[in-house]
């Protein structure tokens, strides 16, 4: 029996399965022009190594160097995935702000429900500029009413004061909002408060939610003009829709708009070096076969660690090593149905033999 001491040796593994490196940048096509550079996407066999996301995926999106240790305070809110971020961060003993359970910000007690740009905007807007809203737009998971008051708001700004990474995460462009205020909710209306002639549903357009990202952007660069903005959409699907389409081509609208808002936004301010984007929806979409549990909802859970451990291999100083990582991918790839479910016994017991036929096999099943 083979025993797996090496990280290098469950590389070479997977690459012998992939059969070879990514597909080289630019040269010129034999018929038509394709620029001085560029780049692919992967073929089925290139998403078997666990270098896949680094090398397809995080393309133009990385810091120039992982930024966060111990002392970098962050602050993370937005839709559910940002409490997945928190969580994976304060479990890895970061500072995370808002995980502060003494705190009375709205931002940490309701920040996953923050799920559109409007509200994530008027958290900004409230507490830096002291902004008032004509209309209770705020509501809590239990349909309590959330005022706007100025202890809360002066929490909110101490939070905001100090943080020197705001990690914001996109859910949904379908809104319900106030319409003689124009004044948007945090989610649908309490039921005993819901007024079909004042309460109305639409559908966000790119316009808008580009706007609001600019605005989150400038208030930010204005009072806290050091830190860093990392913008993400969440790969979370929507559990409803009140078009009349199907939910499932709603989804498919709602996630375009965010995402294309957010290129928008950063072509226009990546290169002042202080906006980013992680592309949590991308590695979900692109590089795993079935990585949601059967409500096709909630992520497995090996595959939602194993983003956030990427995220952490790119962003902070103290990252997984190389084992740690690979073990995590492999886990990630058995359980989203593209290597066999004994995958992570092979992996416990270190059998590099019984790792590489079972390799082989998902390789061979893939080509053909």
């Amino acid at each position: 029996m083979n025993i797996l001491t090496d990280p290098s040796d469950i590389r070479k593994a997977a690459e012998r399965v992939a059969g070879n490196a990514p597909v080289a940048e630019g040269g010129v096509h034999k018929t038509w022009f394709r620029g001085s550079k560029g780049s692919r996407p992967p073929k089925a066999l290139q998403t078997m190594p666990e270098t896949v996301v680094l090398d397809y995926v995080l393309k133009g999106w990385e810091p120039a160097a992982p930024c966060i240790d111990e002392t970098t305070k962050v602050t993370a809110f937005g839709s559910c995935f940002a409490t997945y971020i928190s969580d994976w961060l304060a479990s890895r003993h970061y500072n995370v702000l808002t995980r502060d359970e003494g705190s009375n910000a709205y931002v940490v007690s309701c920040g996953e429900g923050m799920v559109n740009s409007f509200v994530i905007r008027q958290q900004f807007e409230w507490a830096f500029e002291g902004k008032s809203f004509d209309a209770p737009l705020w509501h809590g998971y239990k349909a309590e009413e959330f005022g706007y008051d100025e202890d809360v708001r002066l929490e909110t700004l101490r939070l905001f004061n100090e943080t020197d990474v705001f990690i914001l995460t996109l859910g949904l462009s379908e809104v319900w909002y106030d319409e003689p205020t124009g004044g948007v909710f945090w989610r649908t209306l309490p039921k005993d408060k819901y007024d079909p002639e004042r309460h109305k549903f639409r559908v966000s357009t790119v316009e808008e939610n580009r706007d609001n990202l600019r605005e989150i952007y400038r208030l930010i660069r204005t009072h806290r003009p050091d830190a860093r903005i990392i913008l993400t959409l969440s790969p979370i699907p929507l559990i409803a829709t009140f078009r009349d389409e199907s939910c499932i081509s709603a989804n498919s609208v709602s996630k375009a708009v965010l995402r294309v808002a957010i290129d928008e936004v950063m072509r226009e301010f990546k290169h002042e070096g202080y906006l980013f984007y992680w592309p949590s929806y991308e590695i979900v979409a692109d590089i795993f076969n079935f990585p949601f549990k059967e409500d096709r909802r909630h992520l497995h859970r090996p595959v939602q660690d194993f983003i956030l451990m990427t995220f952490e291999r790119v962003w902070c100083k103290r990252a997984p090593d190389d084992h740690e990582y690979l073990r995590q991918w492999l886990r990630a790839k058995a359980v989203s149905g593209q290597l066999n479910d004994r995958f992570d016994g092979a992996l416990r017991t270190r059998n590099l033999d019984r790792l590489r036929h079972m390799l082989g096999r998902a390789g061979s099943a893939i080509s053909k």
